[in-house]
């Protein structure tokens, strides 16, 4: 029942600890192995050893024990959210996450390249399309060029 409860409410956690531990991240927008990697890392000062990392984290996952540090930051976080004081974007929080970007790009030089695009493919396409038309003397089909619109008003050539 546990794993169809998870399907159709993921934030359904049957452990309460591990539950704030998991609302914890989803403010951040983070796994919970990173929440553990920053609880870590703020209640020791140090980055978590790579071996006492699985082992934390397998007894998190499979046997619900969430260490004290733990519990204690993700209820900082927690309590940060509740009085409007937590950003989700700070850096501080995403250094585990090698995907993580706060810089964003000139906006001036994206939308100059944007319209540079836009303008190359539209005028294109019209210089396209004028090089590959016949004059016309009509705007609407059937399209008729000049000449042989001369050789339909001067009527069918008299026999001598």
């Amino acid at each position: 029942m546990g794993l169809f409860q998870t399907l159709i409410n993921p934030q359904h956690e049957e452990h309460p600890e591990r539950a704030e531990v998991a609302r914890a991240a989803n403010l951040l927008q983070i796994g919970e192995f990173q929440l553990l990697q920053l609880a870590y890392n703020d209640w020791c000062g140090k980055d978590m050893p790579a071996g006492e990392s699985d082992r934390i984290f397998g007894s998190y996952m499979i046997y619900n024990q969430v260490p004290a540090w733990a519990r204690h930051y993700a209820r900082h976080i927690i309590s940060l959210d509740q009085i409007g004081m937590l950003d989700d974007r700070d850096p501080i929080y995403h250094r585990y996450d090698p995907e993580f970007r706060t810089f964003i790009p000139d906006g001036l030089k994206r939308f100059c390249g944007a319209a540079a695009v836009i303008v190359f493919f539209i005028g294109g396409g019209i210089w396209l399309s004028h090089l590959t038309t016949a004059e016309t003397s009509q705007v609407l089909p059937p399209y008729f060029s000049d000449e042989t619109m001369k050789n339909i008003n001067q009527g069918p050539n008299p026999t001598p």
